[in-house]
C-alpha cells in the first residue's frame, strides 16, 4: 500500500524545495501532494488522509496551528504524523505547537537532510 506525504506551505520555493527533498521516496511508493494554504491543506488532508504532513505555521485563510488542531481533534485523522516547519522559532511557539497536536515542531531553515530521515522514519522506509 503506497504512503503519502503532504506539503503545505505558502511559499512556492519552500514547497519546491520540499517535493525535491522528497522525490526519492516515490521510489518507494510514496506519493507527494502539496498545498498553498491551510483551508487547501486541510480539505487535501481530510480526502486524501495523508501518513505525514509537513506543515508550514504562517499561512493565508487558515495558519498551521489551526489546520493542526482541527486534524488532531478528528478521530479519524488524529492519527496522521504532523511536523510544523515555521520560521517563528520562540518558545511559545514550540510550546503552541505541542498544545495543538503536532508531533514534531522544526524551525526554518531546515536541513532537508534530516526532513528526508525524518519522513523515512516516520513512514518506517528503507534508508
Amino acid at each position: 500500500m503506497s504512503k503519502k506525504i503532504l506539503i503545505v506551505d505558502d511559499e512556492p520555493h519552500i514547497r519546491a524545495l520540499l517535493e525535491q527533498t522528497l522525490e526519492d521516496l516515490e521510489d518507494q511508493d510514496v506519493e507527494i501532494l502539496t498545498a498553498c494554504n491551510g483551508r487547501e491543506g486541510l480539505e487535501t488532508i481530510e480526502e486524501e488522509q495523508p501518513d505525514l504532513v509537513f506543515l508550514d505555521v504562517m499561512m493565508p485563510e487558515m495558519n498551521g496551528f489551526q489546520v493542526c488542531q482541527q486534524v488532531k481533534a478528528n478521530p479519524d485523522l488524529q492519527d496522521i504524523y504532523i511536523i510544523m516547519l515555521t520560521a517563528k522559532g520562540q518558545e511559545f511557539d514550540k510550546e503552541k505547537g505541542k498544545q495543538v497536536g503536532a508531533d514534531i515542531y522544526m524551525t526554518k531553515p531546515f536541513d532537508p537532510d534530516e526532513i528526508l530521515q525524518k519522513a523515512i522514519e516516520v513512514l518506517q522506509l528503507e534508508d
